[in-house]
């Protein structure tokens, strides 16, 4: 065999594994997954069938979207979007959903918590103040007219003991009522050989004296100092009943009285109240018979405690906040009648419930929202339903799950960077109406999709944004006039050959509340718009 000859099998055969192990190679391929689903598929049809590419959209889920393969400014490459494909149906995402970038979440200092479900326990603080004991307070008040004569205590604010003598007084009913007393004491004695009619006629005059000074105040041990002397005692000395301080002095000496005008008051500061304003939200978590703790600022230091005795049954309009009433012992004598207090109030305890950090819950007066982080700068504002609060957390009656990721830091710049009220719908384009809910079978309300068709003229683009303004005119199955407003487009492609100016047809849907997308559109010669649409 000549040497071309062997050379030229050599090769052959060569050739022949080669071909053999792209073979084996490429069934290895398919039978290990490696080939896309998409070709597969189009292998076992026969023929190679290619999808259609709608548009490119932005990696890191910004409204940026491109007819065209590109690159984002950190060398990433745009995603496509194909036909049959709904960037509101990949995972995580709604139609509402929120999207900024990396980078911007960074320097928002954004900052996430879990919704958790665990024991609620409140603790409620008011503001207090000092008041003596109602039922410890007492008045000296005669009861009959004279003069005062001779003052014992004489100074607003003196301590007295019980029994101690506060004043005398003088007056002539009150000696003629003594002499009525003693002459029919005398006359008892004097009648004792009479008859009984008599006895008895003059003991019931003697007891009916008897009963007119004790009805004065009269003390028995004044009583009895008449009947030895025989004589009457000019004066009469009124004492304090209890042992406390002197809270109200109007006894002047010399002074002329009326019957039944106070002319001092004692106070027994032995046991104080502390009347602390709850506030109308929190009435319904205090209840009688729990104990507070009461700080006051003289004596930083020192708690003191006491139990909830009363909550009152009125409301001060002025400052919508309820009396809650607690008993202190101040035997120590420390607790002034009109000191401020502090007073922490136990609340009602609850069982497990979800609830927030505070900060996490934007609350626009009419409805409060909360922001559930999706994935990686994608977030979603949700409608929550509130219920009580404590220092630094909100329950959350409806509206999230537990283990969930709100925003509690930032949420407010989120708003700024990523307009949440369009996203939310209701707080913008006002104006414009919203598209009406439908009634379903149940009589609940159901959103479905409806499309839209009107013209106009187009007044901006925004490329970069996916958005296009156009001057439109009537929309009858909305019911809006004609107005200039800015659409999103459903992806960038619709966007190719429009200007400003061009008169359009479009068709349009709300993909969620206040967001409205348009679908379709073209554009129209002159001749064929409508005359009013452009109109503002």
């Amino acid at each position: 065999m000549s040497k071309p000859f062997a050379v030229g099998v050599g090769a052959l055969a060569v050739a022949l594994l080669a071909a053999g192990g792209g073979y084996w190679l490429g069934t290895r391929q398919v039978s290990g997954h490696i080939t896309e689903p998409s070709a597969l598929a189009d292998m076992k049809d026969g023929a190679p069938k290619e999808r259609k590419v709608l548009y490119y959209r932005n990696p890191m889920g910004l409204p940026d979207t491109s007819p065209t393969p590109k690159k984002d400014p950190m060398g990433m490459d745009y995603v496509p979007v194909y036909a049959g494909e709904s960037e509101a149906e990949a995972p995580g995402n709604t139609p509402n959903t929120l999207r900024i970038s990396t980078e911007k979440v960074q320097k928002l200092g954004v900052r996430v918590e879990a919704v958790t479900l665990g024991q609620w326990n409140k603790l409620v603080r008011a503001a207090a103040r000092i008041e003596p004991d109602e039922r410890l307070t007492y008045a000296i008040a005669p009861k009959f007219e004279g003069y005062v004569e001779r003052l014992h205590v004489n100074v607003t604010g003196q301590v007295v003991s019980k029994g101690q003598p506060l004043f005398e007084v003088y007056s002539p009913e009150l000696v003629s009522a003594q002499r009525e007393y003693l002459i029919a004491t005398q006359g008892v004695d004097a009648l004792k050989g009479a008859s009984d009619e008599a006895q008895r006629g003059m003991r019931e005059l003697a007891e009916s004296s008897l009963m007119r000074l004790r009805n004065w105040d009269v003390s028995e041990e004044q009583i009895k100092a008449l009947s030895p002397s025989g004589s009457t005692r000019r004066t009469l000395t009124f004492r304090s009943p209890v042992a406390g301080v002197v809270t109200e002095k109007k006894a002047i000496q010399g002074m002329r009285f009326m019957p039944g005008e106070a002319l001092y008051q004692v106070t027994n500061l032995s046991s104080v109240w502390v009347l602390a304003d709850v506030f109308e939200q929190d009435i319904g978590l205090v209840k009688a018979g729990a104990q507070a703790k009461v700080r006051v600022d003289a004596y930083p230091d020192k708690t003191f405690s006491g139990a909830i005795t009363y909550v009152y049954p009125t409301l001060k309009s002025e400052t919508r906040t309820v009396p809650v009433r607690v008993e202190l012992s101040n035997s120590a004598g420390l607790l002034k009648p009109g000191m401020y207090a502090q007073v922490e109030l136990p609340a009602l305890a609850r069982g497990a419930v979800l609830s927030v950090p505070s900060s996490a819950v934007i609350d626009s007066g009419t409805r409060q929202i909360v922001l559930i982080q999706q994935g990686e700068g994608r977030f979603e504002p949700r409608d929550v339903k509130l219920g009580a609060r404590s220092e630094d957390r909100i329950e959350v009656l409806d509206g999230v799950k537990e283990g969930e990721m709100v925003v509690v830091a930032a949420n407010f710049l989120i708003d700024a960077e990523s307009n949440l009220k369009a996203a939310i719908g209701g707080l913008g384009h006002e104006g414009h109406g919203t598209r009406p809910a439908q009634e379903g079978a149940a009589g609940a309300k159901t959103a479905t999709t409806v499309t839209h068709q009107t013209q106009g003229q187009v007044e901006e683009i925004d490329a970069k944004a996916a958005t296009v303004t156009i001057a439109h005119g009537e929309v009858p199955s909305l019911k809006w006039p004609a107005m200039s407003m800015e659409f999103k487009v459903s992806h960038g492609g619709l966007l190719a050959g429009l200007k400003p100016g061009a008169k359009v047809r479009f068709e349009f849907v709300e993909r969620g509340q206040g967001d409205w997308v348009i679908t379709s559109i073209q554009t129209q010669s002159p001749t064929t718009t409508n005359a009013h649409a452009g109109h503002q």
